[in-house]
């Protein structure tokens, strides 16, 4: 990212809007916005295989592993507006286990970019699938919108719920719904 460029760019934004970015309460204001981006747009610089490429341990077990309730934090490309909310990932595993860790900084990497809540849920869903080749992967994500609640139609409490499911999640009933009871215990 072009640090200088983006400084510049708040720059233009805040005399666009009528204000004087050479106030005091304004003068940094466009290096801290450009730092804020530089932090939350980090996931352009990251790899899902490289995130990923130590912590993959051979296994026998076959079981539903879930990591839930992922907090997580994206910017809307429409709007440039965040939203926020949970993921959860579940996999039944082929011959390896990845690290407790790399579920949720996979789920960042892919929500620290401009994003649509849908593309994400299956960006995570197809890097995870492509370094474990598990035998069913599931995602969840539940996401508040800003840009639906303090613009167009100002709706505070709507959630949007997008989901991705691969292998056995997709094609056996009763896997998924394993996945499905598994989220509900202690909410």
């Amino acid at each position: 990212m072009n640090h200088d460029e983006l400084e510049q760019a708040i720059h233009t934004i805040l005399q666009a809007i009528g204000e004087n970015p050479h106030r005091p309460g304004l003068r940094r204001t466009p290096t801290r916005v450009a730092q804020m981006f530089t932090e939350i747009l980090d996931g352009y610089e990251l790899d899902a295989a490289e995130l990923t490429a130590e912590s993959l341990f051979d296994v026998e077990y076959d079981e539903m592993i879930l990591v839930k309730d992922i907090e997580f934090f994206s910017m809307c490309e429409h709007h440039l507006l965040p939203f926020f909310g949970r993921a959860h990932v579940a996999y039944v595993p082929q011959d390896k286990i990845i690290g407790l860790s790399k579920i949720p900084r996979t789920v960042d990497m892919f929500a620290h970019r401009l994003q649509v809540q849908e593309r994400m849920t299956q960006q995570i869903a197809y890097a995870l699938a492509d370094v474990l080749s598990p035998q069913g992967l599931g995602v969840i994500v539940e996401g508040t919108h800003l840009c639906a609640m303090m613009r167009g139609v100002k709706k505070e409490q709507a959630r949007l719920v997008t989901s991705t499911m691969l292998g056995s999640f997709k094609s056996n009933p009763a896997t998924r719904q394993e996945f499905l009871d598994l989220l509900k215990l202690h909410q």
